[in-house]
């Protein structure tokens, strides 16, 4: 083989190889599907149930419980006034929804979704988040600056950490470190789920009002939604900003893909952006995705790497009432 058609060959199979990892971390995501559930009342944030097959929504006054191979509601967990976000574990069979309407914490069976019990937490909570290394969960709560600890087993309220400012969203290493977005602030912190007690605050470079929060355990990378249109890659360490990649307007949750190295972002402008994790500090945008106006959070399941987010018609200000019938479920999953 000459030296000219060598080259020719092997720049087709690098061009090849290219080609197949760029299938494989998902550049060909779209919507795969569009499930109708209507109903009244706003939405936040999603929770996915993967071993369950199920999909938990906090919608209003209640939370729905999707089948995520159906797509039809299975269930549903009622008296939630002002929900927020939904907690999962299943080491104790248990589940746990953030009422910020009454300043509660619901407490069901995972199985029946039966109320067990009601916990009163801080004032507002909004996000919810069990750390499995503490065996907490925690409530973050908008109004009070605070998060408040509950002990997964016995449902009771064990403490709180002062944040400094209002909360979004958390994640957790499960190795004795959380962190939280602190919106008002622009701020990100770290904190010791056994001890309540900070540890770290950073000012979050070039970044506005960040909500959604997401972490890569393996590199330590911390993936920040910011409100003007940025993701801060975080080093969960030290607190510095390793990259800003854009992505859409309104953007309320982000989600790390462990198997597949990508960084998702939803927004309420209709887009989901993919981001791959090319190294610990290059991060690559491959695609944005277009859901539709107003899905601007988001939830994946890890073991079949389909990404939920939900949507309505809704009206103008200042009651923003959802159009009737108009509520969906869109999956975003890459074609096979």
């Amino acid at each position: 083989m000459s030296m000219k058609m060598r080259a020719v060959r092997i720049g087709f199979v690098l061009l090849s190889t290219i080609a197949v990892a760029a299938v494989a971390v998902g550049e060909d995501y779209k919507v795969a599907k569009t499930w109708k559930l209507g109903g009244d009342g706003g939405w936040d944030y999603l929770t996915v149930d993967s071993d369950g097959h199920r999909l938990f929504i906090a919608r209003a006054t209640r939370v729905m419980v999707i089948d995520t191979d159906s797509g039809k509601q299975v269930g549903e967990i009622p008296d939630t006034p002002r929900v927020h976000g939904v907690a999962l574990v299943p080491d104790l069979g248990r589940g746990f929804a953030s009422n910020g309407g009454e300043d509660t914490v619901s407490v069901f069976d995972l199985k029946t979704l039966a109320l067990q019990k009601k916990i009163k937490v801080g004032n507002g909570p909004d996000a919810i988040v069990y750390d499995p290394f503490s065996k907490r969960v925690f409530t973050f709560n908008g109004k009070g600056h605070d998060t408040t600890a509950v002990d997964a087993s016995k449902a009771e309220v064990v403490g709180k950490v002062d944040l400094g400012g209002k909360p979004e969203f958390a994640a957790t290493d499960a190795k004795g470190t959380m962190w939280v977005n602190i919106e008002d602030t622009s701020e990100l912190v770290a904190f010791d789920p056994v001890k309540l007690a900070v540890k770290s605050r950073w000012k979050l470079a070039d970044c506005e009002e960040p909500t959604g929060l997401s972490l890569d355990r393996k590199n330590r990378r911390l993936f920040a939604g910011c409100g003007n249109k940025k993701m801060a890659i975080v080093d969960a360490d030290s607190g510095k900003v390793v990259a800003s990649p854009a992505i859409g307007d309104g953007c309320d949750a982000t989600a790390f893909d462990v198997d597949l190295g990508l960084a998702l972002a939803s927004a309420g402008d209709g887009t989901i952006t993919v981001i791959h994790e090319d190294s610990a500090d290059k991060f690559s945008v491959i695609q944005t995705v277009n859901t539709q106006k107003g899905a601007r959070t988001m939830a994946l399941d890890p073991k079949t790497h389909q990404i939920f987010t939900v949507t309505a018609n809704v009206g103008p200000r200042p009651e923003r009432k959802v159009e009737p019938d108009s509520f969906v479920v869109l999956v975003v999953e890459a074609a096979r």
